[in-house]
């Protein structure tokens, strides 16, 4: 019997994913944190059940007379719509109007051209030629807070490239850090996986593949933040080369960072029009729980000026929920 959680999880997989390479994965245990057997086979059903959908959406990108970019032409990215909108990180497509290549799972070849890209954060959307059938294509999550620290998750690619004898590369981990804009996680990225698609577990898009460090829990993901932040923008081909405290929508409101009690309601803010005021505790959003200030915060800088947001508060013994339109963030010094 193999001796850690790490390299049992990595035999029970081995064997049942035909067709998919599956890199040696992260989860080797902490001290005192030792994963249950039965939570690696409750984490590998859940990847199995997912696998063929995103698999199918995965495309390798190949820009370049060889097909190539800095990794000589490796590069990844997945299809989030029927009309063949595509993800992956700027820095693989570079600029708007770019011709590529991308071959899709079954080794069929199509051209995208890459549309527009936030150059911050690392963020790109790009477009397939339209045809007949409908693209393959997975469903992207719009709850950025639900991407918690400790969260399984499952990121493919092609590093170094398309193979169609080793296929995509499938890698199983967790998330280790969350940002206002991305994701950090232990699924080990290679040369060739940016721009590939990071999931969660219930197969919903939750970031793309963005910078590969030295250690194995520095991946780095941009999360789905600033793609639906500057939605419009980038499918209008327009280049973001930097987020200032414009950025995103604005609550304005102050709060405490372990319990998520509003010490102060900006006046005049969206929150204080909406009746929030300090001492509510905020529990959640959308109705998606809210636990930590981090989490809260992303989730309300995924979101533009404009958008409609329900915070359930709680006062006391009683809750209640308020609808807040946020606003735009107010400028430097005002």
């Amino acid at each position: 019997m193999p001796s850690s959680p790490r390299a049992l999880f990595v035999s029970l997989v081995l064997p049942c994913l035909s067709g998919l390479c599956v890199a040696e994965t992260a989860v080797k245990p902490v001290a005192g944190q030792e994963t249950a057997l039965s939570e690696l086979i409750r984490v590998q059903a859940q990847v199995q059940q997912r696998l063929e959908t995103a698999r199918a959406a995965l495309v390798a990108v190949q820009i370049g007379p060889g097909g190539g970019d800095e990794h000589g032409g490796a590069a990844s990215g997945v299809i989030i719509s029927a009309d063949g909108l595509l993800l992956t990180a700027a820095h693989v497509v570079d600029k708007p109007g770019r011709s590529f290549r991308v071959v899709l799972a079954d080794g069929s070849v199509a051209t995208a051209t890459s549309l527009g890209m936030d150059t911050e954060t690392d963020a790109a959307l790009a477009q397939l030629k339209k045809r007949e059938k409908p693209w393959p294509h997975v469903k992207l999550s719009r709850e950025v807070g639900r991407a918690l620290p400790g969260e399984w998750c499952f990121a493919l690619g092609h590093p170094g490239g398309y193979e169609r004898e080793r296929g995509p590369v499938l890698r199983v981990g967790k998330i280790i850090k969350q940002t206002a804009n991305s994701l950090h996680t232990d699924c080990v990225l290679m040369g060739g996986d940016s721009g590939g698609p990071l999931f969660n577990l219930a197969g919903e898009l939750i970031g793309i593949h963005s910078l590969i460090w030295e250690e194995r829990d520095q991946n780095v993901h941009v999360s789905m933040a600033p793609f639906l932040r500057s939605w419009d923008a980038m499918r209008a081909s327009h280049v973001i080369k930097r987020w200032s405290t414009g950025a995103g929508g604005y609550l304005g409101v102050l709060t405490d960072e372990g319990s998520l009690e509003v010490l102060d309601v900006i006046e005049g803010s969206p929150a204080q029009s909406a009746g929030v005021r300090a001492g509510d505790v905020i529990l959640s959003l959308n109705k998606v729980p809210m636990t930590m200030q981090a989490q809260f915060k992303s989730a309300i800088q995924a979101r533009a000026a404009g958008d409609t947001i329900v915070l359930r508060l709680k006062s006391g013994d009683k809750e209640r929920e308020v609808t807040v339109k946020l606003g735009q963030q107010p400028s430097e010094g005002e």
